[in-house]
């Protein structure tokens, strides 16, 4: 499984990496093991991503920019439409499907079998 590092943009990623580095200018940790906790949390969050969500999500809208590198698609949607197929995974019940809107998306897509990334 390919551990893309773009998730150290999150919320979640920036908060450790913030928090990483304070520890570094306290002279709390190197940089060598703060490294190695960035590269855990890249390859944890990774194999949860992988393993735990298995929602599927149909996306349509007027295709703006598209590229493909590094078996990485990054596609710009304009009036874009995301309807989620499976919202109801872990209920027991049927959920009605969502369909979300907007302006605007960005949609970054990796290839999971593709190796490791760094």
């Amino acid at each position: 499984m390919a551990n893309y590092q773009f998730y150290r943009e999150t919320t979640l990623g920036s908060a450790l990496q913030e928090t990483l580095d304070e520890m570094i200018s306290r002279n709390q940790l190197t940089e060598q093991a703060a490294s190695k906790v960035l590269s855990e949390f890249d390859r944890s969050i990774n194999e949860a991503l992988d393993k735990r969500i298995h929602k599927k999500v149909h996306f349509s809208g007027k295709l703006n920019t598209y590229r493909f590198c590094d078996n990485v698609w990054t596609l710009i949607l304009q009036d874009y439409s995301i309807k989620e197929s499976n919202p109801g995974q872990h209920n027991t019940g049927t959920a009605t499907p969502q369909t979300r809107t907007g302006a605007k998306i960005k949609i970054v897509a990796c290839d999971a079998k593709s190796g490791q990334q760094s």
